[in-house]
């Protein structure tokens, strides 16, 4: 989907009049600091202080917030609260929002505003406190609510349906005159999102996750099972042959397909590298299908807006997060596809070649193969040792960063916590420029809070850090290699340097394309004695950053020497090159490399390699002849494989 695409869509969504039903919800959350807590004079009791706190629509509420974000031209609320501060406070930020509240009514007696109170301490989320729990919908109010729901269906062009509080439906009647609304307007657009009463609903189009769907088929699964791309495909489709209305089914990651008359239409999830909170996904999914479906919008398209608008949100933390159309048209520039997740996942489902260590991760590009012309190698993990342990320097140095003074201090929840996070942004971000991972780091240390705010350094300083660290670990190492203590086979993969060889005898035009400050690479390249053999040159992390990136080369090599996709290979042990050689239709190789032993597998690598879109994956180069026959098709594919 392109820019004006989305843009047409942003434009017709303005025409759109929505309703929506739900539970109507408030999140509270409340960023408390002991520091100044005193001891209650009267009870004797420590009193704990709230440094700050801030309230945001939830539930249904939110999913008025996600549609009010891409102005629509109307947004009616149908629904009740109770008479208190938590009510009265939900009801002025759905005004706020440009919401009809004319059809949310109070319900005086045995009923709280569904509220929810999360406490921070030190970034630890604590239990949470729930108000709301123990209501009782009266019939008076289900019967306003049912004539709103009517009134909604005739004036407006879609209603959405949307239950997730355990008991917030307390009379069976309620479903049935829902039910036969819905009949009887059956030819409206009404999207029904229900966490528990999700088989009770006829006549409507649905958005489920993957496990509900399961449950709809009868299958009964736990939560956050990862059920099977086939199984997901099977379990939609049969949902869409018993309505016959459009289907959607989200898989969290993985993304959303829709089930129409058409058949199904799958958007894979987006790699994000920032940390994620995914609370309020599923309702600016519903909200963005919702908006696109009313205003003419396939269903195929409406997903794939979807799907970019939760990318959106669920990088939004600390809040039940919107998605306005401002950020979709960016993130939908230039998004990074998570390809093969079930594989990714699950290595018993790796198909191997015959009498080879290469993984066959995506068959087609067999077709692909025996017209190479240009290669992109990444250095360090690939091709190099020298920088092997990088990920150990860097993660005290993020750290140290993250917790400023209280590094030495901090309860063993709290940094493991940031440990967990430090440890899941390196893991993500293997193979960017280290300039970006110093960007995302200055985030992490404002996210967190640990310092001030005039203590916290820029990109470059952080970046400064590390590299004086990590340059020590490399210097010493050169130094072994200077006294002969040890030699280049040392220090590089096996068999790469063969590799590389006899690319060059093929005529392949390689160039070598590293994160590393690019005076380092060459350096590098150099005293392990093959930056010759790169005449397509050899490149690196500039000071002027926005000026390299693995993108850029691939594009130029694309560019410049009018390549069809299949005459590039592109080779790394990282997510950033394999993204980018699949992005441009090249063969794209990932290497699982074990840097200690420099042969072998480090299975921790292939996961973001198979997501990152690696059609083959190997270990190492010690099989180079055999990967060199099949990259050329010097034997016939069929006995090959």
């Amino acid at each position: 989907m392109d820019t004006l695409q989305i843009k047409s869509i942003l434009e017709k969504i303005k025409t759109v009049k929505v309703a929506v039903y739900g539970d109507f919800c408030l999140d509270a959350y409340w960023i408390m600091d002991t520091r100044k807590s005193e001891v209650s004079i009267e009870t004797g009791l420590q009193a704990e202080s709230v440094a700050k706190h801030y309230y945001s629509p939830g539930g249904a509420a939110n999913v008025i917030a996600n549609l009010s974000a891409l102005q629509p031209a109307q947004l009616k609320v149908i629904g009740v609260v109770g008479d208190d501060i938590h009510g009265r406070e939900l009801a002025a930020q759905l005004q706020n929002l440009g919401a009809d509240t004319s059809s949310l009514f109070i319900q005086k007696e045995h009923f709280q505003t569904y509220a929810y109170l999360k406490r921070y301490i030190e970034g630890v989320e604590e239990p949470r406190i729930d108000f709301g729990v123990y209501n009782k919908r009266s019939e008076e109010i289900d019967e306003l609510i049912l004539n709103s729901l009517k009134s909604a269906l005739e004036t407006h062009d879609a209603v959405i349906f949307n239950q997730q509080v355990v008991g917030s439906i307390t009379n069976d009647s309620f479903i049935e005159k829902a039910n036969a609304l819905f009949e009887q307007y059956n030819d409206k657009i009404i999207l029904v999102d229900s966490r528990h009463f999700n088989d009770r609903f006829s006549n409507v189009y649905r958005k489920v996750n993957d496990v509900e769907a399961a449950h709809l088929n009868g299958v009964q699964v736990e939560p956050r099972t990862m059920l099977p791309r086939a199984t997901v495909l099977e379990y939609g489709q049969a949902l869409f042959a018993q309505s016959q209305k459009p289907v959607f089914v989200t898989c969290g990651a993985r993304g959303i397909t829709a089930f129409d008359s058409t058949g199904y239409h799958e958007h894979l999830g987006l790699q994000l590298t920032a940390q994620l909170d995914t609370v309020g996904a599923g309702d600016t999914v519903i909200s963005a299908i919702t908006l696109c479906l009313a205003a003419g919008i396939s269903p195929n398209e409406a997903a794939e807006f979807a799907n970019f608008a939760a990318a959106v949100t669920v990088q939004k933390l600390f809040i039940t997060g919107t998605a306005n159309g401002e950020e979709i048209l960016a993130i939908s520039q230039d998004p990074n596809y998570i390809y093969q997740a079930d594989l990714a996942e699950n290595p018993r489902q790796a198909v191997y070649l015959p009498d080879s260590e290469t993984e066959l991760c995506d068959p087609s590009v067999l077709e692909k193969l025996g017209h190479i012309k240009y290669a992109v190698f990444d250095h360090d993990g690939t091709i190099s040792t020298l920088r092997h342990g990088w990920e150990e320097i860097m993660e005290p140095v993020m750290m140290k960063a993250i917790l400023g003074d209280s590094y030495d201090t901090i309860d063993a929840a709290g940094f493991k916590k940031a440990q967990r996070e430090t440890q899941d942004f390196i893991h993500k971000t293997t193979g960017i420029q280290t300039i970006y991972q110093m960007e995302g780091l200055v985030n992490m240390v404002r996210e967190a809070g640990y310092v001030p705010e005039d203590q916290i350094l820029d990109k470059f300083q952080y970046k400064q850090i590390y590299n004086d660290a990590l340059m020590e670990l490399v210097n010493k190492r050169m130094a072994k290699l200077q006294a002969g203590e040890l030699d280049w086979e040392d220090y590089t993969m096996k068999g790469a340097v063969a590799f590389l060889h006899e690319l060059k005898e093929r005529g392949v035009v390689m160039y070598l394309a590293s994160g590393t400050d690019v005076d380092d690479v060459r350096h590098e390249a150099t005293v392990l004695g093959y930056a010759d053999l790169f005449d397509g040159g050899i490149y690196g992390a500039l000071r002027e950053y926005t000026k390299f990136s693995k993108k850029m080369i691939i594009e130029r090599i694309i560019r410049d020497n009018n390549l069809n996709g299949n005459e590039l290979a592109v080779f790394g042990d990282g997510p950033d090159e394999i993204r980018e050689g699949r992005r441009f239709g090249g063969i794209s190789i990932g290497i699982t490399s074990n840097e200690v032993q420099r042969h072998g597998h480090n299975f921790d690598k292939r996961p973001r390699l198979v997501k990152a879109g690696a059609q083959l994956i190997i270990p190492d180069f010690s099989q180079y002849r055999k990967l060199v026959s099949l990259l050329f098709k010097e034997e016939e594919i069929s006995e090959t494989v």
